[in-house]
């Protein structure tokens, strides 16, 4: 009888999300949860969207042009503070580059 590898356990990704939301809000960051087809959104800025399918949350850092594809950054939804503080820190760096329009200058801190 073949034995398998025991499986970690997470938790639903909407709750994960959620999780990760109130560390970003931890961060002085307002963020929307979204949650639909087994996965959760974590939608936190112009470029900056979190994915969680409870075990793992990942997001978009840059892009690859050698092979023309999109980088990934993730981290185990087991720690959201951590996760939370990395999401932060890309959401910075996204702020320098993308801030805000006219129309919402002011709704954000």
């Amino acid at each position: 009888m073949a034995t398998r590898a025991p499986q970690l356990a997470g938790v639903s990704p909407i709750v994960a999300a959620d999780q990760l939301r109130q560390a970003l809000a931890q961060e002085g960051i307002a963020a929307d949860v979204h949650d639909g087809y087994g996965l959760a959104l974590v939608s936190v800025w112009v470029d900056l969207v979190v994915w969680s399918d409870g075990l793992r949350f990942w997001w978009r850092v840059g892009w690859n042009a050698e092979r023309p594809r999109p980088v990934y950054a993730w981290h185990p939804s087991a720690d959201p503070a951590r996760a939370g503080r990395r999401v932060a820190l890309r959401y910075a760096d996204l702020r320098a580059t993308h801030p805000p329009s006219e129309a919402i200058t002011g709704a954000y801190p």
